[in-house]
């Protein structure tokens, strides 16, 4: 379906004409009639299947027609990070390239010069507000916008807006708006929790829904199954015919962030981090240098996983294996986006196996296994169906740790013991005592 089959006003249609946009992906083909009716919405398709201009071309459709208050917001649009209000402010600067409509977006980890921008496109009634919900519910303490007039409430990503504990937040933002407005869910998931915001939120809405069950087609999906201990040298591999350039390396825990990229490191790769615990200038630092190609790999946690705008990215590396089936369908779907063809390969330790499994099962499809190198030895069998050794009990490595264990369960022993006598040398040995036969009636 083209985007010339909607009735869209020139304006918008110039726009995406600049911006070579002619056919539409299947989210905008089944969202964007509903919301030109004016129908409440809930979408649920994973990233990168184009949600952005799915929602915001009907509303500034809409908005070019000049039906709605001047000097007003007329659209909230909210974002659980930074970065992703950033990526949508982007959009709506070229899709509103020949409109007269105005967009502020309003995120914290500011100077106080784009604090003031943020001031002066509230006060002046900036027809669109992208908003983290931090950011915008300081702004509503402070009595510094005005929300009584709003027609349009987008939440977008909103289970990472969840996940990041923002329902309480979406709840008081919503209470600040108009009860006759036009409201559109867009998420990755549908958990209970989503369901339950949806009911507050929306009234009858369409519900669109695409499926998670597998990555995009462009995604060469692969695994090398190995023990822990052989994944840096799977990597070296990995990078020894070609240079890396735009490579995602994804783990889940914070504290293997800096383990792994200092090891990278110390193998001549340029490398990156991107965690919670950076500061916003740090990220955004991290984010620049990438993007402008002076780091070739980022080794990340889930925070890249959405709400990122990277749309070139040539190879994802899972180092561990997400427990959660949607977790890798998002991080896998950083590479191929827009039609581009891209890798995604996962390192499969034996504790990591029975998730993957699932994964394999969730997407109805078995991912190419790979041998590892042979001078790295040899790899376990891939056995998912098989108990991961944590759920049994695990030997002890060492003869430290054994003696350890003893100790430990000596201890555990005496504790049930009677006290000794300190005179024990000089004590009488005690005599048994005779014991009394009982009686039924006595017991």
């Amino acid at each position: 379906m083209y985007f010339t089959d909607f009735d869209f006003e020139d304006e918008i249609l110039d726009a995406l004409d600049a911006m070579r946009f002619e056919t539409c992906t299947p989210i905008q083909e089944k969202t964007i009639q509903p919301l030109m009716d004016g129908r409440d919405l809930i979408g649920v398709a994973q990233t990168g299947t184009g949600k952005t201009a799915a929602y915001l071309l009907p509303v500034l459709n809409e908005l070019c027609r000049g039906h709605h208050p001047e000097e007003a917001i007329n659209c909230v649009i909210m974002a659980p990070t930074r970065e992703l209000a950033q990526q949508i402010d982007r959009q709506l600067e070229g899709f509103t390239y020949f409109m007269n409509v105005s967009s502020v977006a309003v995120y914290g980890g500011n100077d106080g010069q784009r604090y003031q921008q943020e001031l002066r496109g509230m006060s002046r009634g900036a027809d669109i507000i992208v908003a983290t919900p931090g950011r915008l519910i300081s702004h509503i303490n402070l009595g510094n916008i005005d929300l009584s007039r709003v027609s349009y409430f987008i939440l977008d990503e909103a289970d990472r807006m969840l996940d990041m504990g923002f329902y309480n937040d979406i709840m008081t933002i919503a209470k600040q708006l108009p009860k006759e407005r036009q409201t559109m869910l867009f998420s990755a998931t549908m958990p209970q929790e989503i369901r339950r915001l949806a009911d507050n939120l929306l009234t009858n809405p369409v519900h669109i829904t695409l499926s998670l069950a597998k990555p995009a087609d462009g995604i060469k999906q692969q695994a090398y199954v190995c023990y822990e201990p052989q994944k840096i040298g799977i990597i070296k591999e990995l990078f020894a015919d070609e240079k890396p350039e735009r490579v995602i390396l994804f783990t889940s825990r914070k504290n293997k962030v800096r383990d792994i990229s200092i090891a990278l490191k110390k193998r001549g790769y340029n490398v990156g981090e991107m965690h919670s615990n950076l500061t916003q200038s740090e990220r955004d630092d991290i984010m620049y240098r990438f993007k402008s190609r002076h780091i070739d790999i980022i080794v990340a946690t889930d925070i890249l996983a959405r709400g990122i705008d990277i749309d070139d990215i040539r190879l994802v590396i899972n180092y561990d294996v997400p427990r959660d089936c949607d977790d890798y369908i998002h991080r896998v779907g950083r590479t191929a986006r827009a039609g581009a063809e891209g890798r995604a390969v996962t390192l499969v330790s034996v504790d990591d196996q029975s998730y993957f499994g699932r994964i394999e099962e969730f997407m109805e499809q078995e991912v190419e296994k790979l041998p590892i190198p042979t001078h790295l030895g040899e790899a376990p069998a891939y056995s998912p169906k098989k108990k991961s050794p944590h759920a049994q009990k695990r030997r002890p490595r060492n003869h430290s740790e054994r003696k350890g264990q003893r100790a430990g369960a000596d201890k555990a022993r005496n504790k049930h013991r009677r006290p000794a006598n300190k005179n024990t040398k000089n004590s009488p040995k005690p005599q048994k005592e005779k014991q009394q036969p009982t009686s039924s009636k006595n017991a």
